[in-house]
């Protein structure tokens, strides 16, 4: 894996007050590709992606695309990584393509005014545009979101280098349909060469949608690999202290979703 082409961080500590939450945590995700970052509450998750952003103060050392981002300007950031938090506060009116245009403003593809439209579009909400934000449910608003960090790094590659899409629990207040229409856009995106980070809590989603998975607890890295090295019965139990078993099915009186099999009935369609 050329570094050239990953975003690596390296003895990553962090506090928040006086408690610890990192614990010198190393963590690398590669241009092309899905990661992952999954656990239980409280394990650190998405305090490792603020320290990564720069959102919070850390120890330890980051790199994208081969460069420290210490040494990059805030406008050199913005033009290659673009980062959905967890949940946005807007204090003033907006019309969601106003909202969405914010990532326009902050990206290198600001020529080009049919961007932010053709966001909402892919991630579902076209026609929105006039709309005001505040009037929005929690899922859209969310989705709007990601509309603007998509407008930001629209496209996956730039002058031969990887731009990145950074998502914290992109799909949390979504419906089965909508959270298909995210992790389909964060595939497709890492499938033209861009690199995806995403803090995830669906299990079933991770391993669909995801090419490397790191298990955090307790702030530190149980073990990371592909969903099925990773996606154990004994890892999963013991970082969650309860059964999860794989690829098992529940006792017959209760009934359960395959959302797995979308892939199989959708290439039988074809």
């Amino acid at each position: 894996m050329s570094r050239a082409f990953t975003l690596e961080a390296q003895g990553i500590r962090a506090c928040l007050g006086r408690k610890e939450i990192l614990h010198s945590v190393n963590f690398t995700a590669a241009a092309g590709r899905v990661t992952a970052i999954v656990g239980p509450n409280g394990s650190g998750k998405t305090t490792l992606l603020r320290a990564i952003t720069g959102e919070i103060a850390h120890e330890g050392s980051v790199t994208l695309n081969g460069l420290d981002v210490n040494h990059l300007q805030p406008w050199q950031l913005a033009a290659i990584r673009a980062v959905q938090p967890q949940s946005s506060t807007i204090a003033f009116p907006f019309t969601v393509l106003e909202i969405t245009r914010l990532g326009l403003s902050a990206g290198l593809s600001a020529a080009d005014s049919s961007i932010p439209i053709r966001a909402l579009e892919a991630v579902g909400l076209g026609g929105f545009a006039g709309r005001m934000y505040q009037d929005l449910s929690g899922g859209e608003q969310q989705r709007v979101q990601l509309a603007r960090v998509l407008t930001q790094v629209w496209e996956p590659v730039v002058s031969g280098k990887p731009c990145w899409l950074l998502l914290d629990e992109p799909v949390a207040s979504l419906d089965i349909g909508h959270q298909f229409t995210v992790m389909d856009l964060a595939r497709n995106y890492a499938a033209h060469g861009g690199g995806v980070i995403a803090v995830m809590h669906d299990l079933n989603l991770t391993a669909m949608f995801a090419d490397d998975v790191v298990l955090m607890d307790g702030g530190n890295v149980v073990t990371q690999g592909t969903p099925t090295e990773v996606l154990t019965d004994s890892t999963l139990a013991q970082t969650y202290g309860c059964p999860v078993p794989v690829n098992t099915t529940p006792p017959g009186h209760i009934p359960f979703l395959l959302p797995q099999a979308r892939v199989q009935m959708a290439s039988r369609s074809i």
